[in-house]
């Protein structure tokens, strides 16, 4: 059993919610509880369990005809959520300023130059800033803030989108980690809210989502 997980059941939760949020499994497709029971090396029950659980989360939609799939969530949500991320990072970033150490921020720092480099709509773009900002999340030693970011990512179905270059979010990815590095809680909290809320979340349809 992994080291953190107090049962099965949490275990295979964890990690079908990060095949959600990463969009490995994509809104609308249909999960079985065989298959994913020989994928995580476990019998079918705590898979069932775990399902019900990201049922009552609002990741997963069960049928009765196709069983459980993934959600798909509506446009207004997105925005409603793209908001509430805004908030709630800020407060990661003030957290994770007065507890984040030089490795943390070495990391930060390398991250941030692997964006940089790649050119726009590199598909390796998505991962890396998902890494960023999940890595303030956890240096802000926060588990409720860490499970709220996690499913605000899977209700923007694979993370947000944005408009912006990679050029200019590294730039502001590099003004957050100044701030942090400064141990300036008000300032990274400032830019952090600054950077997500500066882009605007891109418009898409149903079918795309």
């Amino acid at each position: 059993m992994t080291t953190g997980y107090t049962s099965k059941t949490d275990l295979v939760a964890a990690l079908i919610r990060e095949l959600v949020i990463t969009g490995e499994l994509a809104a609308g497709e249909q999960l079985r509880q065989r298959d994913l029971a020989q994928r995580f090396g476990v019998s079918q029950t705590p898979v069932r369990e775990a399902m019900r659980r990201l049922e009552s989360e609002g990741l997963l939609v069960c049928d009765t005809h196709r069983g459980f799939t993934v959600a798909a969530p509506e446009l207004g949500p997105v925005e409603e959520n793209f908001q509430i991320r805004a908030a709630l990072e800020s407060l990661g970033a003030s957290l994770a300023a007065r507890k984040i150490d030089a490795s943390g921020l070495a990391r930060l720092r390398d991250l941030n130059d692997q964006m940089r480099a790649l050119p726009d709509h590199d598909p390796r773009y998505a991962e890396l800033n998902r890494e960023f900002h999940f890595a303030i999340y956890e240096y802000a030693r926060s588990p409720l803030l860490l499970s709220l970011m996690r499913l605000l990512w899977a209700s923007l179905n694979g993370g947000p989108r944005v408009t912006r270059t990679h050029a200019e979010s590294a730039r502001q990815h590099g003004e957050i980690i100044d701030a942090l590095c400064d141990r300036d809680a008000p300032g990274a909290a400032a830019r952090t809210y600054q950077h997500i809320m500066g882009a605007d979340p891109v418009k898409v349809s149903e079918t795309e989502l």
